[in-house]
């Protein structure tokens, strides 16, 4: 019998089963490729470190970061890229890293850099699923650790001319979302008629984006925008997670 798979997330709201990228990117894999993970969702009775989730915990193994967590349950036969070409699988990493270099900049920003999103939603959420004192310090150092990332994926030192930086991950992540919503067409996955590690990352990127409400919306107004990739997210969610979301 294989080891149980337990994987430590962030939890959800808005209709999302989590509202944490890296979380949903995990989560959509799992679904696509039949992984049965046991989910545990951290809430402020976790006594567990915040600082790498994802983690997922397998018998002696502990794996953190969304590709090393896909990576180790492909070596577990959870494979949701066996129909792929070889051309299929090598555009595959090449849309990884544009959606890492163009998208996910512009998505931290939204979540923890831009002040009244900020203030009004990220730090009361995740602040009311840290234990106090904690609560208090680890929001913060979580926008800090986005801010860092940030400005070190536009290859800028941290803190260096952050308005400039500001405006060009904006005009990058609608460029990408543009080429995301041309190259899905009319499509219900990426690479036709079954999900794979693509179109989990694409979710994990998008759906908070699109389901999360915020006072500053400049992105996510631009995603409503292109309806191909909202209801891909739609569809992922009512296929995949329905019966999850309306357990909890």
């Amino acid at each position: 019998m294989a080891a149980p798979l337990e994987l430590s997330c962030w939890g959800g709201g808005w209709g999302l089963p989590s509202v944490h990228s890296e979380s949903l990117v995990v989560m959509a894999y799992a679904k696509f490729s039949g992984a049965p993970l046991k989910v545990n969702i951290i809430d402020n009775t976790w006594r567990g470190s915040r600082g790498d989730v994802p983690v997922l915990t397998s018998e002696n193994n502990i794996v953190s970061q969304p590709a090393k967590i896909l990576n180790f349950l492909r070596k577990q036969k959870y494979n949701a890229d066996y129909e792929l070409s070889a051309k299929q699988g090598a555009d595959t990493l090449a849309y990884i890293a544009l959606l890492e270099e163009k998208l996910l900049p512009a998505v931290l920003h939204t979540f923890w850099v831009e002040s009244d999103n900020y203030f009004t939603v990220t730090k009361p959420w995740f602040a009311s699923r840290i234990p106090f004192p904690l609560s208090l310090i680890l929001p913060g150092r979580m926008s800090k650790g986005a801010l860092t990332r940030i400005l070190l994926t536009r290859g800028e030192p941290p803190f260096y001319h952050l308005r400039e930086v500001e405006a060009q991950i904006y005009r990058d992540a609608k460029e990408c979302l543009n080429l995301l919503s041309n190259r899905l067409g009319t499509s219900q996955f990426f690479f036709g008629d079954t999900p794979s590690t693509l179109d989990a990352y694409v979710f994990g990127f998008l759906a908070p984006l699109y389901k999360v409400r915020f006072p500053k919306v400049q992105l996510q107004e631009h995603l409503k925008q292109l309806s191909n990739l909202c209801r891909f997210c739609d569809d992922i969610l009512n296929s995949y997670f329905r019966l999850s979301l309306e357990d909890g």
